[in-house]
C-alpha cells in the first residue's frame, strides 16, 4: 500500500501495458472510427447496459476525450486492447478499463473485445496486466466486475482470472427496456491469481 493510504500515481512512462499477443495503450482521437465500427453491433450492445446500438456517430470521440481526462486525474484508467501480430501495426480490437474508487482503494474492471476476435483468449489476456497495474502499481485493494445474468462468457472471464462472485442482484439494470438480473464478482489483492499470460 502507497504512503499516507494514498493511491500511487502512475508516471506517463507508465501508461502502455503489453502481453505475448497484446498491446494496451492510451486511446488516440484516430481510434474514434475503428471504436464505432465495432461498436455499432446489435449483439455486443446487448450484452452490455452502458454501450448504445446503432452507435452514434461521434460518440466514441467525446469518450475518447473524456477517459483521457479521468486519467489525468487518476479517477480511471482506460486501454484500447491491440493485437501485435507480426509483420503487421498493432491493431485495435476492444477496450478495457478500470473505473476508480480512491476512498475506498478499490474499482470496477470493464471490457468489451469487437465480434470477430471472440473466443480467442484476447479478453482474459488483457486482464491480467490491468489487474497487476491496478494491485502492485496503483495500491488497489479490491477490484469489482459485473454481468447480465444472460451473458455467462463475461462471467466465465473473470473466472479464469481468479474472481470469486459475490452475488446476484436482481432485475438490477434496465436494458432496452427490459429489467435484468446483474451477476456479481471481486478480486482482493491478496487472492491468487493465475499468471498464465493467455486463456
Amino acid at each position: 500500500m502507497p504512503e499516507n493510504n494514498k493511491l500511487a500515481e502512475p508516471s506517463d512512462s507508465d501508461s502502455s501495458l503489453r502481453t505475448d499477443r497484446l498491446l494496451l495503450r492510451e486511446y488516440q482521437p484516430s481510434d474514434a472510427p475503428v471504436i464505432e465500427r465495432l461498436l455499432n453491433d446489435r449483439q455486443i450492445a446487448s450484452n452490455t447496459w452502458s454501450i448504445d446500438y446503432p452507435y452514434p456517430k461521434g460518440k466514441a470521440a467525446k469518450w475518447i476525450e473524456s477517459q483521457n481526462a479521468l486519467r489525468l486525474t487518476g479517477d480511471a484508467y482506460a486501454f484500447a486492447i491491440c493485437v501485435t501480430d507480426e509483420g503487421f501495426a498493432p491493431y485495435l480490437i476492444g477496450a478495457l478499463g478500470l473505473e476508480i474508487n480512491k476512498g475506498d482503494h478499490s474499482a470496477e474492471i470493464g471490457y468489451w473485445i469487437g465480434r470477430k476476435y471472440w473466443n480467442q483468449g484476447y479478453c482474459t489476456e488483457a486482464c491480467r496486466p490491468l489487474l497487476d497495474f491496478a494491485f502492485e502499481r496503483l495500491g488497489l485493494r479490491r477490484v469489482t466486475s459485473r454481468h447480465l445474468a444472460r451473458n455467462p462468457a463475461s462471467g466465465r472471464v473473470l473466472e479464469k482470472l481468479g474472481f470469486k462472485r459475490e452475488g446476484l442482484r436482481r432485475k438490477h439494470a434496465r436494458k432496452w427496456g427490459v429489467f435484468e438480473d446483474v451477476v456479481v464478482y471481486g478480486l482482493l489483492a491478496e487472492d491468487e491469481r493465475p499468471r498464465a499470460t493467455r486463456a
